[in-house]
């Protein structure tokens, strides 16, 4: 028999035990602390609070949206998958258009991406945006918000990749279109990541 750590409350709190020690979060507000945290929890990578770049004001109006019934829009389906429905404190729906039938024909009509299309059928108004996978849906967000689009109560994005991950992730820091936002500069970033600062505010929620 291997030895190892079973007991799942032990392995829990070892774990957040080993970022707060490791992660330097002096920089960061109390309000984001414990979004760093699980985000840090999602990929393993304690230096990631340097990268971060946020509306201070935003677990408050996040956690605020969510228990009022706002929607949880996801752009891919493991964002979605990785939210974990029992923090949430209003059974808060959670919506992904990706695979929307409608949303090929998007595609085609706007020469992009599927990601970016989706969006395109995003009701907005009010609702958290989680935004883990594709930066071409990160960019069509900040353009319907240019073409007047109703605004979304926050936005949390950390897509991933080596096309336009950090620099539709720049463009968001320099200008949020006036909605509290989260996000982490440069190529890191990932589905997990997105939804574990949307668990850590949801589960804010219920303290």
């Amino acid at each position: 028999m291997l030895e190892y750590l079973k007991d799942p409350q032990a392995i829990y709190d070892a774990s957040f035990g080993i970022v707060r020690a490791e992660a330097d979060l002096a920089a960061l507000p109390a309000s984001l602390e414990s979004v760093a945290v699980r985000m840090i929890h999602a990929c393993g990578m304690t230096d990631i609070a340097d990268d971060l770049r946020f509306d201070p004001g935003l677990p408050e109006t996040a956690g605020a949206a969510l228990k009022s019934g706002a929607p949880v829009i996801a752009d891919c389906e493991a964002v979605a998958a990785a939210i974990t429905r029992n923090f949430l404190p209003a059974q808060n729906e959670i919506l992904c258009t990706l695979n929307d039938p409608r949303t090929p024909e998007l595609a085609g009509t706007h020469t992009t991406t599927r990601s970016a299309a989706a969006v395109r059928l995003w009701e907005t108004q009010g609702a958290i945006i989680v935004i883990g996978n594709a930066p071409t849906a990160l960019f069509a967000l900040l353009e319907v918000l240019d073409e007047g689009t109703a605004k979304p109560a926050a936005i949390i994005a950390t897509p991933v990749g080596f096309v336009g991950a950090a620099e539709s992730k720049a463009e968001l820091a320099r200008d949020a279109r006036g909605v509290p936002y989260l996000t982490l500069l440069g190529r890191r970033g990932g589905s997990a990541m997105a939804a574990a600062a949307l668990n850590a505010i949801a589960l804010g929620t219920k303290a």
